[in-house]
């Protein structure tokens, strides 16, 4: 924080967060410098920490979206020590459970540099029964509700029984269940894809970094190239969906933005979209990570911009409807017979005029299943026009009704929170919650969070 009174630095608004090093609560500010604002917060034992939250030609104030909070359906924990320290969730949460993600197995048949889940260090015990999965699945329907299901890991193909977990869920009436995967197994055989189809599984969120062999060799330590694209064509006849999850990193694959985009389009209707994942910092930082390490939200649009020669533009994404505005965006398209991308909807048109109204956070978060059930699921091949039998060609309008119904594709992106730039704010709206071993539900940035020197609150830790 400057000492001296700087014209350039613009104060918006406060909020708090944690310190990186002993995990105690601190005020932050969130500063304005040109188009970059940051999050800047003091702590009286360790000092000064200041980390880059939104940067580029995007302001920052058109994108904030206000939301009406919802408390949980059912609070599984108390408020003791407040934010972020009493998850589960606590009655103080502000959002129901959109995703509810199932770590089913903590093996993985993947060494990857960069990981969220701590995969492919096997402890005892840590292994959920397929008895205790489904403990799981009931509280995730006392607590938020029908939600959409992620089973995830490690790498949850590693598993012999997950068609049987696949059909638990289904059981327990969960409509959407996807699996979060690097594809290895599903590029392997096609039967085995189809299995899991058939058990239930609605849609497949595959890693996916890049098209080149530097790319994953930086971020995965194998050229998988020829892995994922056998992954996808055995989903597509498996009746498979597949969204693209590309973990983006400066200076590594931020150059294949749009390359991405232009290959999940030539997959379409089998690719269903593909979601960008800015990288974040969990793990052992004891210096933390330069600004020039972050990829901010904005820039990710701007990317998308650029790389498409502007026929993807910042009009064409909006803030999501269900989660913090600061935490993601999304856009719908249509993929025409070229391969291009038809945009569905105009920011600019839609959001112009007027203060936003306030999103009831629960409406968004019935929006935000439905569309994300319907979106990222393979839709039945269409047999023609809908408008009845009859015997003379289909007319543009009705080829674009019939392709519109198999052929949309989503581009979207979540920026998820690390210990550096954690805003307890937009962590009470988070919808994205990681089921622990206790049965709670905990925020997916809370849950992974950790200190600059790899303290964890929440995964690892058992609670009683």
């Amino acid at each position: 924080m400057q000492t001296t009174f700087d014209r350039s630095i613009q104060l918006l608004s406060s909020t708090v967060s944690l310190c990186p090093i002993c995990l105690k609560r601190v005020t932050a500010l969130r500063e304005q410098q040109g188009e970059t604002v940051y999050l800047v917060k003091q702590c009286p034992d360790h000092g000064t920490f200041r980390t880059v939250i939104w940067r580029g030609s995007i302001p920052f104030s058109t994108w904030l979206r206000p939301k009406k909070p919802s408390a949980p359906r059912q609070a599984f924990t108390k408020v003791e020590r407040g934010c972020p320290f009493d998850c589960g969730l606590c009655p103080d949460h502000g959002q129901h459970t959109c995703t509810a993600l199932i770590e089913i197995t903590n093996r993985c048949n993947l060494r990857c540099p960069v990981c969220f889940a701590d995969a492919g260090k096997e402890r005892e015990g840590s292994e959920p029964s397929l008895e205790r999965i489904g403990m799981f699945y009931d509280r995730v329907l006392i607590g938020s509700g029908p939600s959409n299901i992620q089973l995830s890991g490690g790498e949850p193909t590693m598993r012999e029984d997950l068609t049987d977990i696949i059909s638990l869920g289904r059981d327990k009436g969960f409509g959407f269940i996807q699996l979060n995967t690097n594809g290895l197994k599903l590029a392997a055989d096609v039967n085995y894809a189809r299995d899991l189809k058939k058990a239930g599984l609605a849609s497949v969120f595959l890693q996916f970094d890049g098209l080149s062999s530097a790319t994953h060799l930086a971020l995965r330590g194998r050229d998988l190239r020829a892995i994922k694209e056998q992954a996808i064509i055995n989903c597509g006849a498996a009746g498979l969906g597949v969204v693209l999850v590309p973990t983006l990193v400066p200076r590594v694959n931020t150059h294949e933005v749009g390359a991405i985009i232009e290959y999940g389009a030539r997959f379409s209707p089998t690719v269903r979209g593909v979601h960008f994942q800015p990288i974040s910092y969990f793990g052992r930082y004891p210096q933390g990570p330069a600004d020039t390490d972050r990829l901010t939200l904005p820039e990710v649009i701007e990317l998308i911009e650029t790389q498409s020669n502007g026929a993807l533009s910042r009009n064409h994404v909006a803030p999501p409807a269900c989660e913090h505005a600061l935490c993601s965006f999304h856009g719908n398209f249509l993929v025409r017979e070229d391969g291009s991308l038809m945009p569905l909807g105009n920011r600019a048109a839609c959001c112009s005029t007027g203060e936003p109204k306030p999103i009831p956070a629960l409406e968004g978060r019935e929006k935000s299943v439905s569309f994300t059930a319907r979106q990222w699921s393979l839709p039945m091949a269409s047999t023609g026009c809908a408008c009845g039998d009859r015997d003379e060609p289909l007319d543009d309008f009705d080829r674009f009704l019939a392709r519109a119904r198999t052929h949309t594709f989503s581009i979207s992106a979540m920026a998820f929170q690390d210990v550096w730039n954690l805003d307890l704010e937009r962590l009470r709206g988070c919808c994205i919650h990681i089921v622990s071993p206790e049965g709670n539900l905990v925020p997916f940035c809370a849950y992974n969070l950790t200190s600059n020197q790899g303290v964890s609150l929440y995964r690892g830790i058992r609670r009683p």
